[in-house]
């Protein structure tokens, strides 16, 4: 055990400025989410107001006296939770954006050298080799036509759905 922790005097005002701007950051972090997942958050009533009116605040001074107005309401609530969720939610919109790249890598490199094809097929047995041949020889001609990238974005679609279906992963990722 520390000394700290056997120390009975008040917090000290550098601390307890500490606490009052992280709560303030974590308002701010409430403030920019929509309204659909401030729902699914245990937040109070007159938080939720205050949240709501800051949305509507345009006046820089107001947003900022606001924003202190959430930071002082945000004190008296564990705010653990919330901060878990909101780390639960920026892990997944990493991890979305990690996958998206993951499948333009793999257009990219279908679009570019005809021997990926059978790399693709090893690790994703399930693909429809004959439509993905298609899509590719079709993007491959309109990237050289200088025409819109109908078939690539087609090509997309596809290893999306191979993926998603090999992961088994589905429509239901929005369910937290």
């Amino acid at each position: 055990m520390t000394a700290e922790q056997f120390d009975d005097s008040p917090p000290s005002k550098t601390r307890l400025k500490a606490e009052a701007d992280a709560a303030q950051e974590i308002g701010r972090q409430l403030v920019d989410l929509p309204k659909d997942k401030l729902k699914k958050l245990p937040l109070e009533e007159a938080l939720l107001d205050a949240i709501a009116e800051a949305k509507r605040i345009t006046s820089n001074g107001a947003i900022r006296r606001q924003m202190q107005y959430i930071g002082r309401l945000m004190r008296d609530i564990d705010l653990a939770p919330i901060v878990e969720q909101l780390q639960k939610w920026e892990g997944k919109h990493q991890e979305e954006n990690a996958r998206f790249h993951h499948m333009e890598r793999w257009r990219t490199r279908l679009l570019e050298d005809a021997r990926v094809l059978e790399l693709f097929i090893a690790e994703f047995p399930r693909t429809d080799v004959q439509q993905m041949r298609t899509l590719i020889r079709n993007a491959q001609k309109e990237a050289a036509a200088n025409k819109p990238p109908k078939s690539s974005r087609e090509l997309f679609k596809m290893i999306r759905e191979v993926m998603e279906q090999t992961a088994g992963v589905g429509s239901d990722e929005d369910a937290e």
